[in-house]
């Protein structure tokens, strides 16, 4: 318990999962938007290696391939907030609104835009065990923004009158109709697995040189050796 006290990842995961849940407590954020969703899944997964932290007396995340899925979800939702929906926009200002109502949102917003997956990148950049992601994760970390998508353009076509039909404007076909929706996406999807290749080959470059396996069950389960009395 003392190693767990005493580990900076420990403070920093429960740092993180805090500033969730501000985040998420302080304004209103409905499920069917990407970020609600990827806020609760990091909040689930480094709440859980929380408690396995404390369980199992080590700072090590379980599932760590899990993390870099989680990280690229929520760095998605940092770059498409920031360069599509605010258009590369300062969001600081926003912060200090005269509108005590409006300064509120703005800043649960901006906990849950900026700061958490800052905190989230940080992790990864910061904390071990290296060297463990795989390169064939990638094709599984894209599977559930695709699903998100999809099922966000099923959902507005099979329920028209629901409360934000459309969750973000590069899914709505009013104005270009659906081969604009495709383009937009497509030209999105290939932005994200650029940056989850990124994110697997910084990790294999950081953890080049420090021992841990390429393999993690050969990192995480040492073998046992059995001499003869």
């Amino acid at each position: 318990m003392r190693a767990i006290v005493a580990s900076p990842a420990s403070w920093w995961r429960l740092a993180l999962v805090t500033v969730g849940v501000l985040g998420l407590l302080s304004g209103t954020h409905r499920l069917t938007f990407y970020t609600s969703q990827t806020t609760v899944v990091a909040l689930g997964y480094f709440g859980g290696v929380l408690y396995w932290s404390v369980r199992r007396g080590t700072s090590d995340p379980a599932a760590p391939r899990l993390r870099g899925a989680v990280t690229l979800w929520i760095m998605i939702t940092m770059l498409v907030s920031h360069f599509v929906n605010n258009h590369g926009e300062n969001p600081l200002p926003g912060l200090a609104d005269p509108d005590p109502a409006t300064a509120l949102v703005n800043r649960s917003t901006f906990l849950l835009h900026y700061v958490l997956p800052l905190m989230v990148l940080a992790d990864w950049l910061a904390f071990g065990p290296r060297r463990v992601t795989r390169w064939s994760d990638l094709p599984l970390w894209l599977i559930w923004p695709t699903a998100y998508v999809v099922l966000s353009v099923f959902r507005a076509f099979a329920f028209p009158t629901a409360e934000n039909r459309y969750p973000y404007g590069f899914l709505d076909p009013t104005e270009g109709g659906y081969g604009s929706v495709l383009i937009g996406v497509l030209r999105l999807a290939v932005g994200i697995a650029l940056l989850g290749a990124a994110l697997i080959g910084v990790d294999r470059l950081l953890g080049r040189g420090s021992g841990h396996a390429d393999r993690p069950e050969e990192a995480a389960e040492p073998s046992v050796r059995i001499s003869a009395a």
